[in-house]
């Protein structure tokens, strides 16, 4: 499985974008798809996750209410629509796929990844 994550760019604060993370391989369905960032010196956290078949949606709590993560099977690709965006949302984003089936919260458990997409939020 291949990953490309797009859709990041320069935003101010209260302002949305959409992520795209875009997969090749045909059993990309049977992935769980996570979504984390890395800030400049800052460890890489868990931002949100989808089982597989796109019925369990899991958020961080600093992004819950504002991030809606979702999943299209037939074109292999997770979205992450980010509405009210702020300064500290501030990172770059990587999606990452997980052979189980609900995924984790941890970088550790995922298989693949893509390259990452920066996200800028200008106060």
């Amino acid at each position: 499985v291949q990953l490309q994550a797009s859709g990041g760019g320069l935003v101010q604060a209260g302002g949305s974008l959409r992520l795209s993370c875009a997969a090749s391989g045909r059993t990309f369905s049977r992935y769980a798809t996570g979504w984390f960032r890395q800030a400049p010196g800052k460890e890489r956290e868990f931002v949100s996750v989808i089982s597989w078949i796109g019925s369990n949606t899991y958020y961080a709590d600093a992004v819950k209410g504002r991030f809606t993560i979702s999943k299209d099977n037939a074109k292999n690709t997770v979205h992450l629509q980010m509405n009210r965006l702020k300064p500290e949302d501030t990172a770059v984003y990587y999606c990452a796929a997980a052979q189980s089936g609900y995924g984790s919260i941890t970088p550790n458990e995922y298989d693949y990844w893509g390259q990452g997409t920066q996200v800028t939020v200008s106060s």
